[in-house]
């Protein structure tokens, strides 16, 4: 599996459109994953009421690049359920994960190989 991952530098993300961005640098790799550091993304990006997230992660789905948001998002899961229920049944497929640092995401992709 081929990883790209995205510097904590950089513009912020979250929009669908920044999704595609995110997708075309991918594919210009090879990458079958991208991880994507926590301080990339804007902070309304975890309140799933603005759906920001869900169309985010949906353009990965459609394309079948696999995203791991890589970092501590116990701020925004302490506040919602929907969240860390959302968080919970990604972590237990392989497509979009939510790993604590790059070790985390490391041994998860060791798992599938």
């Amino acid at each position: 599996m081929t990883t790209m991952y995205l510097d904590s530098d950089g513009p912020l993300l979250g929009s669908e459109s920044d999704a595609v961005d995110v997708l075309g640098d991918a594919f210009g790799v090879e990458a079958t994953m991208i991880a994507i550091p926590v301080e990339r993304f804007r902070p309304e990006f975890f309140d799933l009421s603005t759906r920001l997230m869900g169309e985010f992660v949906q353009k990965f789905a459609n394309y079948r690049i696999r995203l791991a948001i890589v970092g501590e998002i116990d701020d925004y899961t302490q506040v919602s359920e929907p969240l860390r229920a959302f968080v919970a049944e990604s972590n237990r497929g392989r497509h979009i994960w939510f790993v604590a640092d790059r070790r985390s995401l490391q041994d998860r992709i060791a798992t599938i190989r």
